[in-house]
């Protein structure tokens, strides 16, 4: 992981960002809203996900310190949480049954945290920061480009729905969760590598 380029880091934050499998929520609650003042909210709010997931990709690491988390440790858990997202996506359940509609603007919650910035994203952004700190603008502009390309495709979230489908959307989502899988996989190895090559040199 130490060695994933820029492009690997920012496809991986964009896969666990997830825009696509989020445009049905996003437009289910902001469907009351007109479109103009939908995208000045959707706007907003991808903000503050950046804003959230700047501050966990800075300073997380010292949360680890604390709870005295290991490098391969992170590895694999990042990499089985990963993993769990991929299936989801590959595996979607209906996402927009369990979300009511309130015909007041949301703030924060939830489009900023948790669909945008969860737990998934932001212990990407410290596991990334953990095992290469040397490389944080690297990983600082990896977040910018999922970011931006996270906010392009949730601003264009309606044009898309109409032009793409709602069918060809979920197939697309589909093909991303298999892409996620490679990349999780590839998590878990690292981990489980580093975890024996400690425990080698312990010995």
């Amino acid at each position: 992981m130490s060695t994933m380029s820029i492009y690997a880091a920012a496809v991986t934050l964009f896969l666990v960002m997830d825009p696509i499998g989020n445009i049905p929520a996003f437009l289910t609650i902001l469907g009351y809203v007109d479109e103009n003042r939908r995208r000045k909210i959707i706007a907003r709010e991808m903000v503050i996900a950046l804003a959230v997931l700047v501050l966990f990709l800075f300073f997380g690491k010292y949360i680890l310190q604390g709870m005295h988390i290991s490098e391969p440790a992170l590895s694999i858990g990042g990499g089985v949480v990963l993993f769990l997202i991929a299936i989801r996506m590959i595996f979607p359940r209906e996402r927009t049954a369990a979300i009511e509609r309130e015909e007041q603007e949301p703030l924060i919650v939830p489009l900023a945290v948790p669909l945008v910035a969860g737990p998934s994203a932001m212990a990407t952004v410290v596991l990334f920061a953990n095992q290469a700190p040397g490389k944080m603008f690297i990983w600082f502009f990896a977040l910018l480009i999922a970011w931006f390309a996270s906010a392009v495709v949730l601003l264009s979230a309606e044009t898309l729905r109409r032009r793409l489908g709602t069918r060809f959307l979920s197939a697309l989502e589909r093909l991303m969760g298999m892409i996620l899988t490679t990349l999780a996989v590839q998590m878990l190895l690292t981990g489980i590598e580093n975890y024996v090559r400690a425990v080698e040199t312990a010995m």
